[in-house]
């Protein structure tokens, strides 16, 4: 058994020559699906693109793009593509984001790619979703730090970012002054969707950038008392031997040690409730082992074959996660951990790669998911799987999304209102 204190130990493997040119080679293919598969108008993200075909082809997805506008900057610094270009694809992307309804500033969670419309979610979900929108932030957050030139078209992207960071009005989200920030808004239903953000989930980020906000912050009380008092929040059992500080039991899907932490920097980043980096290992080592042990006895499950996320499954998207585990492996979920667990990750790549690549690998990386037990590989390639991938493996490279959107002085501001420490707020 892998217990937290082998970590150091294990997790750290060595990682090849040969296994940098892999990730250098699934970085390039993932960074397809943003660029070369990007809607022909806006070049915002699809977010999804394959069999079965989304319900409209100009489907957008807002927090997609925030993760695709990350793999520009990503690529850009890589040499992929040039600066100009990228300046060029990311202005396209904020004209169709300044001419897009919004919701006192909020983007909803689906957009139409060529004119901007909103695409309801759901019936009663058709308006703002502020928590796509902080994934779009964070993405243009990093965008407006690393396009730092003096050219006219640099100064311009910056300006025009800045108009739309500024504008979301995070505090109306609490609903009138109430301790806790709300999903969703829509002008034509209100609040009715009733849907408290409180943790722990892949949410941190809402609640850190709304806290960091130069216009529309919310009060610090609005993170103690709505975010940090879920019952899901404090957790401090054991699971597998491995200590969870914080969430359900076993975790919950790795998605939540991912989507918030793209630029987020979970390296010294602490406060009264947890040790960031400490509750992502601990929850990435909890899923790993739970595929060693493999309860469910489900095929293929191995030392080289974890990762329980949201993704495509038999049945859908579904949230996999121990709790649910219905013998489906998305190669993002070891991927995206790349920086917590770099050996276990990087064993999991080869095996997805080397074995299993006839089947999951394609034009923009891996597929969503696979269940061997089933003879089951998806045909669908996601936004929210393909972005993680991508900025996990540059964090783990060179850190550069963290470094970036860590030197926003409105981000660093607002972790110390919440009472953050950091190494970047020494």
């Amino acid at each position: 058994m892998v217990t937290f204190s082998d970590v150091d130990a294990v997790s750290q493997d060595v990682v090849t020559p040969a296994d940098i040119e892999l990730l250098d080679l699934v970085q390039r293919q993932n960074f397809r699906y943003f660029w070369d598969a990007a809607h022909p108008v806006s070049g915002l993200a699809l977010d999804r693109l394959g069999e079965p075909p989304q319900p409209t082809k100009d489907l957008v997805a807002v927090g997609g793009s925030g993760f695709g506008i990350m793999a520009i900057v990503v690529a850009t610094e890589r040499q992929w593509i040039s600066r100009a270009d990228a300046v060029e694809r990311l202005r396209a992307m904020v004209d169709i984001l300044d001419r897009a309804p919004c919701y006192h500033g909020v983007f909803p969670h689906f957009m139409d790619g060529r004119t901007g419309a909103t695409i309801p979610f759901s019936r009663k979900d058709d308006g703002g979703d502020i928590v796509e929108t902080s994934f779009l932030c964070a993405g243009l957050l990093c965008a407006r730090q690393y396009f730092d030139g003096d050219t006219a078209a640099e100064i311009e992207l910056r300006r025009r970012i800045n108009v739309l960071w500024d504008g979301v009005e995070w505090n109306w989200h609490t609903r009138g002054g109430r301790n806790v920030l709300y999903w969703h808004w829509s002008p034509n239903n209100g609040w009715s969707l009733d849907h408290e953000i409180r943790g722990w989930n892949e949410c941190l980020i809402t609640y850190v950038l709304a806290a960091s906000s130069r216009h529309h912050a919310i009060d610090p009380a609005v993170y103690h008392r709505g975010w940090a008092e879920s019952r899901n929040f404090m957790n401090r059992r054991t699971y597998y031997g491995i200590e969870l500080p914080l969430g359900v039991e076993y975790g919950g899907p790795l998605c939540f040690a991912h989507y918030s932490f793209l630029g987020l920097d979970p390296r010294g980043l602490r406060d009264r409730y947890a040790d960031y980096w400490d509750q992502n290992v601990r929850h990435t080592l909890i899923n790993r082992e739970h595929c060693l042990r493999n309860p469910n006895k489900h095929k293929g499950y191995g030392p080289a074959c974890w990762g329980l996320t949201v993704s495509d499954d038999p049945q859908g998207y579904l949230v996999h996660a121990p709790y649910s585990d219905r013998g489906v492996i998305a190669p993002t979920a070891a991927l995206a951990s790349l920086p917590y667990t770099p050996g276990f990750s990087v064993h999991a790549l080869r095996h997805f790669f080397h074995d299993l690549g006839d089947r999951i690998w394609g034009d923009y990386g891996f597929t969503s998911a696979f269940s061997e037990g089933k003879n089951w590989y998806s045909r669908v390639y996601f936004a929210l799987d393909q972005g993680p991938v991508i900025a996990m493996i540059e964090n783990y490279r060179t850190g550069l999304l963290w470094r970036l959107f860590m030197s926003c002085p409105e981000v660093l501001e607002g972790l110390a209102r919440l009472g953050f420490e950091s190494p970047y707020l020494d």
